[in-house]
């Protein structure tokens, strides 16, 4: 399921409801926000670490899933509109490093999303696939010469 204009204009607006409860003008916290997807109310939630709910919004993409793996639509569709945001999200007031992080229904961290941190660089898991493969050739080709 390839998210709709509406699904990242809505899901934009829940991480600016997100940022906006943590202004660079205040006071450094540390926490990660947790996102979780509610399949059969289509609700987007997200909680600080202390699992207090910061904002939540009814997707409406998400109300009729026809993809059986919504949470990696959703997952997608969430990587792509906090990329949109990159600048506010990069500014909170959220101690770096910290991540936007997917919970499933029971509580459990799915994968990371998104990932703030001031001196390193996190690659999507895309540009990854097959990297083991490739430095695997490369040692083999090392230890031959």
């Amino acid at each position: 399921m390839k998210a709709t204009q509406q699904t990242l204009q809505q899901i934009q607006r829940a991480i600016r409801k997100v940022a906006d409860k943590f202004p660079p003008s205040a006071d450094s916290v540390l926490t990660d926000i947790h996102l979780q997807v509610k399949p059969e109310s289509g609700e987007l939630l997200a909680y600080n670490d202390d699992m207090v709910e910061l904002t939540r919004i009814v997707v409406d993409q998400w109300l009729e899933p026809t993809e059986e793996d919504l949470y990696d639509a959703a997952a997608m569709a969430i990587k792509q509109s906090i990329n949109g945001l990159r600048d506010i999200v990069e500014h909170m007031s959220v101690l770096h490093p910290f991540s936007f992080v997917m919970m499933g229904e029971d509580g459990e961290t799915l994968q990371d999303i998104y990932i703030v941190d001031d001196d390193a660089i996190i690659l999507d898991t895309e540009l990854l696939k097959g990297l083991d493969d490739e430095l695997d050739q490369f040692l083999e080709q090392l230890m031959r010469e």
